[in-house]
């Protein structure tokens, strides 16, 4: 079964009741998405193989390590993923970045693909799928197959807030996908959403209604 690791970090905490709380505007809620993003970069990327390489330092010679080749892809869920791409590319700037769009249909409420562009060699990446709420899991379960589907082979999923019931179905869908969230949440409500929550991620990132 996938880990899922919940990143406590008192400066993630800190950051998260900025983006929860209802007064924070749309400039200071996409500021602080970012540095969440940024801090959650360092613990998604902790088990990423070194290879020791020589250097000069003005002092000597030395052995020193490197991350060992890794290719990544960042792979934001539309619309609102966009808003932790800019983070994870602070500390990975040589990823290369994919998206998937993608919408319910309002008949037979299952996620169709209405857009998927992966990167040529998809699967020699390590892909980190991000989208900042992980509620029912449809959307991630939906997006990380259709990428799947284009070839990756190792994939993660990271996430601002998540809540049991999402976190539970992503892992049931998707055994071989650790999750990385900022905040595991208590629950979802009647209408889908998580308490307490922060709102429509995209509509607060992007000033929509």
């Amino acid at each position: 079964m996938a880990k899922v690791i919940e990143m406590n970090h008192p400066l993630i905490q800190h950051k998260v009741t900025i983006l929860r709380d209802k007064n924070t505007g749309t400039k200071e809620f996409r500021e602080v998405a970012t540095e969440i993003a940024t801090l959650m970069a360092y613990e998604v990327t902790r088990d990423f193989p070194l290879e020791e390489v020589e250097i000069e330092t003005p002092i000597c010679k030395t052995k020193s390590k490197v991350i060992a080749g890794k290719k990544v892809g960042i792979v934001p869920i539309l619309r609102a993923g966009l808003g932790m791409v800019d983070g994870f590319m602070n500390l990975i700037p040589s990823a290369k970045i994919g998206h998937v769009g993608l919408y319910r249909d309002p008949e037979t409420l299952q996620p169709v693909e209405y857009y998927c562009k992966m990167p040529t060699d998809v699967e020699q990446r390590e892909i980190i799928v991000v989208d900042p709420m992980l509620a029912t899991g449809g959307s991630a379960i939906a997006a990380i197959q259709f990428i799947k589907d284009r070839g990756a082979k190792q994939i993660k999923f990271a996430c601002l807030i998540s809540c049991p019931e999402g976190i539970k179905a992503l892992q049931e869908a998707h055994p071989d996908v650790d999750i990385y969230v900022a905040v595991i949440d208590e629950k979802l409500n009647d209408h889908a959403y998580i308490i307490p929550g922060l709102g429509d991620a995209g509509d607060r990132l992007f000033g929509t209604k």
